[in-house]
């Protein structure tokens, strides 16, 4: 049975907004009217204005939901009134979800709890960050910080964006440009050798045969992709592919330095609010493990959680893997010495942080010369078999 988006007013006047499910709209209205609510609008959650969404809304829309309740938990006003507040303010590709958070939390439940029932919308460390927040009776300085870190996070997602459209833009080129030479030009070329009776250069063999092999297995080559996106949905939907996706990531040459970095920065947020709020580290890491998705660093926390029920420092604990980066366990060791280890662990998410950020703007600002370098060498050689072989042809012309 479909379900609709509605808005309604009551007998008192007041606007509500929900879903409800039902056959048809008309089903819906008059559900909606023995209930004693006037509906105002009633649409389809599949239809755009309704209950789905892109991505990128979603995201805004919990940045500006984010905001909100960082400016209005300051001022003293309850959380439950703040949430209304902040989800009658925010987009409607997501204030349905928000009204479930907040029928939650009138019902008792904790914020946390409530927000890591909508993992599209919130991720674990906004979950874990709230939690902290929650436990150490500062939630307001945990919004605050979290709407700083998504505010960041949304110009770097911006910033990355506008820098990859070039990229892109040539790399669609770059393979327009080399199906064309593989599909039409060369096949032309090899008609055109092969009547010649000349014998045809090592390089331009090759060349040919390796057009030749695509034009016949083209179907097999076509395949790969689809076989492809069935992998990558193993390895992002199972338990066990996520895990062997995290391991191969972790120790790729360039991303893996990257995805190290942001790891690191994930552990120390959390553990660093949670320590922050007054848990004691022991219990902060076995929240902190509950926060996070990624099963490897969920391992590493484990094991770390072991080295600090034999006795060990967090830092050599976190030393003795090389899953974060080396500035981590350093950094941890002075948090330690000086008996301000929340604080320490806070400095070194935001150090990890940008330094993710910046890796991640290096890594787009070298595609684009890695293309043209890829797509040139290409063409290239391509461009020089055919010369060999237009030159072999003449010269056994003479």
């Amino acid at each position: 049975m479909p379900t609709f988006t509605y808005k309604a007013v009551d007998s008192a006047g007041h606007r509500t907004r929900g879903r409800l499910s039902g056959a048809t709209e008309s089903a819906v209205s008059q559900a909606l009217e023995t209930r004693g609510l006037l509906p105002l609008e009633i649409v389809p959650t599949d239809r755009p204005g309704g209950g789905g969404g892109f991505g990128f809304g979603r995201r805004r829309g919990v940045l500006e939901f984010t905001r909100a309740i960082a400016a209005l938990l300051p001022a003293g006003m309850p959380l439950s009134r703040a949430l209304e507040a902040a989800t009658a303010a925010s987009p409607d590709v997501i204030r349905p979800e928000l009204e479930q958070v907040r029928a939650r939390v009138e019902r008792g439940d904790e914020l946390a709890t409530a927000l890591a029932e909508h993992p599209r919308l919130f991720s674990s460390l906004y979950v874990g960050v709230v939690r902290a927040g929650e436990k150490s009776g500062s939630l307001d300085g945990a919004f605050e910080r979290l709407a700083a870190h998504m505010e960041r996070d949304d110009e770097l997602r911006s910033k990355l964006v506008s820098m990859s459209i070039y990229p892109l833009l040539l790399a669609t080129v770059g393979v327009g440009a080399v199906l064309v030479l593989v599909l039409f030009v060369l096949p032309r070329f090899a008609e055109l050798l092969a009547g010649s009776g000349a014998a045809l250069p090592r390089s331009t063999a090759i060349m040919l045969a390796i057009v030749t092999v695509s034009r016949e297995n083209w179907g097999i080559l076509l395949a790969v992709i689809p076989a492809f996106a069935i992998a990558l949905g193993w390895l992002r939907g199972t338990e066990g592919g996520k895990r062997l996706g995290s391991q191969l990531f972790v120790r790729l040459p360039v991303f893996g330095r990257w995805r190290r970095q942001a790891l690191g920065a994930q552990f120390a947020r959390i553990v660093g609010e949670l320590v922050s709020g007054g848990a004691p580290l022991f219990s902060a890491l076995l929240d902190a493990r509950d926060c996070m998705t990624d099963p490897v660093v969920r391992d590493e926390t484990d094991r770390i959680r072991t080295r600090i029920r034999e006795g060990a420092s967090l830092n050599v604990a976190i030393s003795e893997r090389e899953l974060f980066p080396e500035v981590l366990p350093q950094l941890v060791a002075l948090g330690e010495e000086a008996g301000r280890l929340s604080d320490f662990l806070l400095k070194s998410a935001d150090m990890l942080e940008r330094r993710t950020e910046q890796s991640m703007e290096r890594l787009v600002a070298l595609a684009e010369p890695a293309m043209i370098v890829t797509f040139g060498g290409i063409v290239g050689l391509v461009a020089l078999a055919l010369l060999q072989a237009i030159y072999g042809v003449n010269a056994g012309g003479l």
